[in-house]
């Protein structure tokens, strides 16, 4: 025993106590601090995504209106086969690129 009458393994238990206690409330922080920024950040969110759905609509009636405007050329069915092979396309170039930069 130690002059304070504590052997060794009793402090190397409180040790390791005060260790656990100090991840946990760090852990704790973390996350209220996590929630605090979610809820700080959750109208910009929704504002973005209102707007991504937008984008989505808008891009899809820019497609339509290209088929539209082929449909003074060739069969309607054509020009949907057209607009869509080059959306097809497109999508393809995009999501491979995009499996590339991710596996890196």
């Amino acid at each position: 025993m130690n002059e304070t009458g504590r052997s060794f393994s009793d402090v190397i238990q409180n040790i390791i106590g005060n260790v656990r206690e100090i991840v946990r409330s760090e852990a704790q922080l973390v996350k209220s601090e996590l929630l605090d920024d979610f809820a700080q950040a959750k109208p910009a969110l929704l504002l973005i995504a209102i707007g991504a759905m937008a984008g989505l609509l808008a891009a899809f009636f820019l497609m339509l209106s290209a088929v539209y405007a082929l449909t003074m050329m060739m069969p309607a069915w054509a020009s949907a086969l057209i607009v869509g092979s080059a959306l097809a396309f497109a999508a393809s170039i995009m999501i491979s690129k995009g499996v590339g930069r991710f596996k890196t």
